[in-house]
């Protein structure tokens, strides 16, 4: 058994009767791997006639609960999704992070492969990678193109039209098939059962940690939302499951037996044997399902990234039949490499020094925690200046209780999303964590990171303070254009 970091609840023996656990019976580009707008006005012209387009349609966040309207775009496609196997990923936290080191490791072994991500830092064609790279505006433009005369068919079939997510998907798979790839890295959307993605059937399921988000849609327990995020489980399917609540593994586990899947469990079959903090990341020992792979240096900060890398490593084991069909560690060389190349833009991620301004995704309490630990453990600034945007539809008091111990003040703001939290509303819920004194509003994005960096700079060039650009995606995409990457 491996000795996991966090603590794994013992009673969670008692639910594994009757599970079959998989055990070991004896690279991507360098630089800024999000994409600016093109520099062809009448490409990005294309891209943004496109991008209207999508946004005509449903957005991610209304939802019908079905699979049949992206079921019926993929037949008269010809079923792309069919013609490379797949590593399916959902989870509450971390899913991004994990599919990216997947799509590394694989690479490395010299496999063509394709990923889709959600949602986009930057750019819309950031979901759907090719070779560890984005798609070109290009390409992108061309698939829709491509699919578009069938999108209208399947619209005037069916009660309700294609959503913007069911659109992006079918891009990708068709992206996916004419590239062609060896396999596909697919993150869902939100939950499994009825997300766009679960039309395929993943040769490897990967569960990340478990929490609440999306309560409205998914569940109000953990339990509930396993059981909404199981569905990706497919029969014969290896799962790889990172350490969860003991309810919401019970659920997973109960779904691994009803349809004769193989389970590798985080702290049991694979787990961190050890990391210390390294100068840019981390440096790991993990424990695969072949065996010890030791002195990994990962580019990534936080004991939440090291979680990913060895759950990411036992995928990438289980879909070359480590653990199952022989017993092996896969070359450690090769592992090294893959690792050290990972980029993760926008979690836990240095984008200015003098002061140092760090962005992290986090938009839901079990992510603002992780990242208040990361960025504790990997920075240990003298004093901290959190710049927090968040959607109104979010936890905002759990996000903010996360992050009040490690902020001495933080300047509340919002993004260009329609769905952004109003900035005096979420500032009214800061000055109930945080108190008056602490709180700052700044309603425009470059209004708040001057201030919050201003701030910082009033501790002196030498003080060892700095920023946090947190609360959501959208904030933390458009904080890198404004800080000038991308």
């Amino acid at each position: 058994m491996v000795e996991a970091e966090t603590d794994r609840d013992p009673d969670l023996a008692v639910i594994e009767a009757g599970s079959r656990t998989l055990r070991a019976q004896a690279g991507p580009p360098q630089g800024d791997p999000i994409p600016a707008r093109p520099a062809d006005p009448e490409v990005d012209r294309a891209l943004r006639a496109v991008e209207e387009e999508l946004a005509g349609r449903w957005g991610e966040t209304k939802l019908d609960p079905s699979v049949q309207r992206i079921a019926a775009l993929l037949d008269v496609l010809g079923s792309p999704q069919r013609a490379y196997p797949s590593i399916h990923i959902t989870g509450t936290n971390g899913k991004t992070s994990t599919a990216r080191m997947i799509e590394a490791l694989l690479a490395a072994f010299d496999l063509r492969t394709g990923r889709y991500t959600s949602p986009h830092v930057q750019s819309i064609t950031e979901r759907i990678s090719l070779d560890g790279s984005p798609i070109s505006a290009e390409r992108f433009i061309e698939t829709y193109h491509d699919i578009a005369p069938y999108l209208e068919m399947i619209d005037a079939q069916q009660e309700y039209r294609l959503s913007f997510f069911e659109v992006l998907t079918a891009m990708a798979f068709a992206a996916f098939a004419d590239a062609p790839v060896d396999v596909a890295v697919v993150e869902v959307g939100m939950g499994g059962t009825w997300d766009a993605t679960n039309v395929i059937d993943g040769d490897v399921a990967v569960v990340t940690p478990i929490s609440l988000d999306h309560t409205d849609r998914l569940g109000e327990t953990p339990e509930q939302i396993a059981g909404e995020k199981s569905g990706i489980i497919k029969k014969d399917a290896t799962v790889v499951l990172a350490q969860q609540p003991v309810d919401a593994a019970s659920v997973m586990l109960k779904r691994a037996v009803e349809v004769d899947a193989t389970v590798a469990r985080e702290g049991m079959e694979f787990g961190v044997l050890s990391r210390e903090v390294a100068v840019g990341g981390q440096m790991l020992t993990l424990r695969g399902l072949g065996g010890e792979y030791p002195e990994i240096f990962l580019p990534l900060y936080g004991a939440h990234q090291a979680h990913n890398a060895a759950v990411a490593l036992a995928a990438v084991e289980a879909f070359f039949g480590v653990g199952s069909d022989h017993a092996r560690t896969l070359d450690i060389d090769t592992i090294r490499s893959a690792f050290a190349a990972v980029a993760s833009p926008g979690r836990m991620e240095v984008v200015r020094r003098s002061p140092t301004v760090v962005l992290d995704a986090a938009h839901n309490p079990a992510g603002a925690r992780a990242a208040a630990e990361a960025v504790t453990e990997a920075f240990g600034f003298s004093r901290l200046i959190g710049v927090v945007g968040a959607s109104d539809d979010k936890d905002v008091r759990g996000v903010l209780e996360a992050f009040e111990p490690i902020f001495a003040e933080i300047v509340v703001t919002r993004n260009s999303s329609h769905r952004a939290m109003d900035p005096d509303e979420l500032a009214a819920v800061a000055v109930e964590v945080f108190g008056a004194e602490r709180v700052q509003v700044e309603p425009r994005l470059d209004d708040a990171l001057e201030a919050a960096i201003t701030l910082a700079e009033e501790e002196g060039e030498f003080s060892g303070a700095g920023v946090l650009v947190t609360g959501s995606v959208i904030t933390v995409g458009e904080a890198r254009l404004l800080l000038g990457r991308g």
